[in-house]
C-alpha cells in the first residue's frame, strides 16, 4: 500500500491549491480528480460563466456604440460565443495539467502524484480509488476534502438540462433562446439574466419571491441593477412564486401566484434553475469513519472536521462558497496540519464581484447588514459622475460607499463599489479591513490620475471634513451620513 503525507480528494480551486501549499511544506501528496483538474469553477463555474459574461458585455457595449454611430448591428452567432468559452475553458484545464506534470522537472519533483478515479475513506488513513472495475487502496497520514458541489435540483421541477437547464446545461445549448425564465434572482440567477440579455437575442424572465432582487444587498445596489436590467428587456416577476412548471411541446410553461394573490401564466422557449449548490459528498466515505454533517455542510472548526486527521475545504463547508475562499481554506487547512498559520482564518475582509451591469465589488460588511446587527456607522456615497476616469471613458453610471465604525477611529467596516473597474478598486481597502485600520492610511494615499480610485480618498476625504467636492454643493451625487439618520455635511463627523 502506497503512503502519503497528505491525501486531497478533488482538484478543483480549494482542492488544488492545497495540493501546491502542501509541495511548499515538502510533504508527499496525492490529488485525486474523478474527472479534470479545475472542478465546477473552471467548466461550468467561475471562469466559463465569466467568460460568457464579458462576451456579453462586450456585444452590449458594441451595440451601443454603433447605435451611437447610426451603423446597423451585424448578428451574432452563438457557435463563435460558444467556441470562445470552451476555448477559455480549455486554455484553464490545459494550464492546470501542465503545471502538474512540469512539477517533476523542479525542485518539486517525486512530492505531488495525481490520480484520476472515484474516491472513497474507508477509514480514518485508508483511501480507495477506483476506475471502473480497478481497486487501489493507498494510507494517508493527513486526508482533505474537497470534491466541490453541484447545481440543486428541485425535484418537482422538469430538469433535463435540455428545456429546463441548470447551469450545467448553459454549455450544451445550440443557439440563444428567444425566450427564457430564470428560476431564482440571488446573484448566479441575475449574473444569467445580465448574460443572455446583453446579447440582445433572448427576452429574458426573472422570477424573484420578494419586492426586489438580491434581498442581501444595499437598495442603492439593486435599484441600479434593476434599472439595467429592465431597460435590457428584463421581466421582473416581483413578489411571486412558481406554483407550477411543465414542458409542452418542446417549450416551458409556468404558472406564478403573486402575493396579492392573482396568478399568471407564461411560455417560453427554455428555463434556467438556479436555487443554490448541494455538496458533492455521496459515497464520500464508509459509515464507520463518523464525519459529522449539518444541514449546512460537513460540520468543522476551521476546516477540521470531527475527526481530528480529516479536513473539509471550499463548498463541502457552511462557509461562503467561493473560488478564492475555496483556494484560501485549501491552503490554511493544510498550514495548520504542517505548521502554524501566520493568522487565524477570517472572512471578513473577502473580495467579492457580482458580474452584473453594472459590475458589482465588495469588501466587508454593507448598510444593510450592518443596521440588521445594530451596529452605529457612518457612510459616505460617491457617484461616478464625480470621478475623472469615469467622465473619460464615458461611463459614468455607478458609484462608491464606503462605511466605517460611527466613533472618532472610524475603522473600515467595508466598502461596495458599483460601476466601471469595480474589482480593480477594492483591493486597499481589503487589506486595510484584515488590518483592522482606520481610514487615515486611504486618505493619505497618491492615486495615479484619472483612475477609479481617486473616488475612494473623495470618500474618505469626506469623512474627514477635507473633500475636494462638497456634499452640499453637489446633492444627490454625494452624501455623509450616520446610522442615527443624521446628515452631515462639510465638517468632521
Amino acid at each position: 500500500m502506497e503512503k502519503f503525507d497528505l491525501v486531497i480528494i478533488g482538484a478543483g480551486p480549494s482542492g488544488y491549491a492545497a495540493a501546491m501549499r502542501a509541495i511548499d511544506f515538502k510533504k508527499k501528496t496525492l490529488l485525486i480528480e474523478k474527472n479534470m483538474v479545475g472542478g465546477a469553477g473552471v467548466t461550468n463555474g467561475a471562469l466559463s460563466s465569466k467568460t460568457w459574461w464579458e462576451l456579453s458585455r462586450e456585444a452590449s457595449a458594441f451595440r451601443k456604440n454603433l447605435k451611437r454611430y447610426n451603423i446597423q448591428e451585424p448578428s451574432i452567432s452563438f457557435k463563435e460565443i460558444q467556441n470562445e468559452v470552451r476555448k477559455a475553458v480549455q486554455e484553464r484545464k490545459g494550464l492546470l495539467t501542465e503545471h502538474i506534470q512540469k512539477l517533476n522537472e523542479t525542485s518539486y519533483a517525486n512530492l505531488l502524484s495525481f490520480k484520476t478515479g472515484q474516491a472513497k475513506l474507508l477509514s480514518q488513513h485508508e483511501v480507495e480509488i477506483s476506475v471502473g472495475a480497478k481497486r487501489e487502496i493507498v494510507y494517508a497520514e493527513h486526508i482533505i476534502l474537497a470534491t466541490g458541489s453541484r447545481p440543486r435540483y428541485l425535484p418537482e421541477l422538469p430538469i433535463d438540462e435540455k428545456i429546463v437547464l441548470t447551469s450545467e446545461g448553459i454549455e450544451d445549448l445550440e443557439d440563444f433562446p428567444e425566450s427564457m425564465v430564470i428560476v431564482g434572482a440571488g446573484v448566479i440567477g441575475c449574473e444569467y439574466a445580465t448574460i443572455f440579455s446583453g446579447f440582445g437575442r433572448t427576452k429574458v424572465h426573472l422570477i424573484d419571491k420578494g419586492d426586489r432582487i438580491l434581498p442581501f444587498e444595499d437598495e442603492d445596489v439593486v435599484r441600479i441593477v434593476e434599472r439595467n436590467m429592465e431597460n435590457n428587456g428584463v421581466l421582473i416577476h416581483r413578489n411571486s412564486r412558481l406554483v407550477d412548471m411543465k414542458i409542452i411541446n418542446g417549450r416551458v410553461e409556468y404558472e406564478l401566484e403573486y402575493t396579492d394573490g392573482s396568478r399568471g401564466t407564461f411560455n417560453v422557449e427554455k428555463a434556467l434553475v438556479s436555487v443554490g449548490r448541494v455538496a458533492n459528498i455521496e459515497d464520500l466515505w464508509d459509515d464507520k469513519v463518523g464525519i459529522n454533517i449539518t444541514k449546512r455542510g460537513i460540520d468543522n472548526n476551521d476546516t477540521q472536521t470531527n475527526v481530528s486527521n480529516i479536513y473539509a475545504i471550499g463548498d463541502l463547508t457552511a462557509d461562503i462558497s467561493l473560488v478564492n475562499v475555496g483556494e484560501l481554506e485549501g491552503r490554511y487547512a493544510v498550514e495548520k496540519i504542517f505548521g502554524k498559520p501566520d493568522r487565524k482564518l477570517v472572512y471578513e475582509n473577502i473580495s467579492t464581484i457580482m458580474f452584473l451591469s453594472p459590475e458589482v465589488a465588495g469588501v466587508g460588511m454593507n448598510e444593510t447588514h450592518a443596521r440588521e446587527m445594530g451596529i452605529n456607522y457612518k457612510v459616505v456615497t460617491l457617484e461616478y459622475s464625480t470621478i475623472s476616469r469615469a467622465i473619460a471613458k464615458r461611463n459614468t453610471q455607478g458609484f462608491i460607499k464606503l462605511l466605517v465604525t460611527g466613533d472618532d477611529h472610524m475603522k473600515i467596516l467595508g466598502m461596495k463599489v458599483v460601476g466601471l473597474h469595480a474589482s480593480s478598486a477594492i483591493q486597499a481597502v481589503a487589506v486595510l479591513i484584515s488590518m483592522d485600520k482606520g481610514i487615515e492610511e486611504l486618505a493619505e494615499c497618491v492615486h495615479p490620475h484619472p483612475s477609479i480610485t481617486e473616488g475612494i480618498q473623495e470618500c474618505v476625504r469626506m469623512l474627514m471634513g477635507k473633500s475636494l467636492f462638497k456634499p452640499t454643493a453637489l446633492k444627490g451625487r454625494l452624501s455623509c451620513r450616520s446610522s442615527l439618520n443624521k446628515v452631515y455635511a462639510d465638517i468632521v463627523f
